[in-house]
């Protein structure tokens, strides 16, 4: 596990930019899960006020952890959310990006994703293998779409699952954890104090914490675990208290 800590969300976004360049200059292409939510839309405007040939667009292929059940004008899709933050700004070819389609049947489309990471990705073990997958982590410790009321959608069979947001009833498309696990890399990022309990607990605690937050079963094979915090996500991992 890599943890590195940051005061800032800008910093965060920086620090982790350069990382992503680095594992960009070891494969190409390089096929990467990327998350929605506030810490991710940031990291999308950094990057898209970068100088132009910072990050060589036509070497990525753009894939989704998770996706909410509403098409993909809906405020609340993940895809919209990048597009407008990201995709409308870099020559990313359409071909690069697959977006889990929240519009279809959840049932079908989590199977025609699962199948359309089979033939996009290397495999090991009949598993798509991702080069990357960026997650973020709810305050209730769930990360990707699965939820600690589904614990068991984690080691489905299945490489996507159709999980239930436990307040709005929302059904969402996700990653199993079989495939998360799967990836050459996991990369974290958590900002806000609303997240330091489950920070702290996920990393101090990882056995006990397994038991009640999928985000603390994140354990990839590879062992390539990285956490990227703000200091108000890290302050209680700091303090040890």
């Amino acid at each position: 596990m890599h943890i590195q800590i940051f005061d800032t969300t800008d910093e965060l976004s920086r620090s982790f930019t350069e990382w992503f360049k680095e594992q960009l200059a070891k494969r190409e292409p390089i096929r990467v899960a990327l998350s929605g939510g506030s810490t991710p839309k940031s990291l999308f405007d950094y990057w898209r006020s970068l100088p132009d040939g910072e990050i060589d667009w036509e070497k990525i292929r753009f894939f989704w952890g998770d996706e909410r059940c509403v098409p993909p004008d809906d405020e609340e899709s993940n895809y919209r959310m990048t597009k407008e933050h990201l995709f409308d700004f870099v020559p990313v070819p359409d071909e690069h990006i697959f977006r889990m389609m929240g519009e279809n049947d959840p049932s079908t489309e989590a199977e025609r994703y699962g199948k359309l990471l089979q033939d996009k990705l290397g495999r090991k073990q009949s598993l798509p293998v991702f080069d990357l997958v960026i997650l973020g982590m709810g305050d209730d410790g769930h990360t990707a779409s699965i939820f600690p009321h589904q614990m068991e959608l984690w080691e489905n069979a299945s490489n996507c699952v159709v999980a239930t947001h436990p307040v709005s009833g929302q059904q969402r498309i996700s990653l199993t954890g079989r495939v998360i696990n799967a990836a050459r890399r996991v990369a974290f990022l958590v900002t806000g104090d609303n997240k330091s309990d489950k920070v702290k607990e996920i990393i101090t605690q990882p056995d006990e914490a397994a038991k009640k937050y999928p985000a603390a079963r994140v354990q990839p094979e590879s062992d390539q675990l990285f956490w990227f915090l703000d200091r108000q996500a890290a302050q209680k991992l700091m303090a040890g208290d």
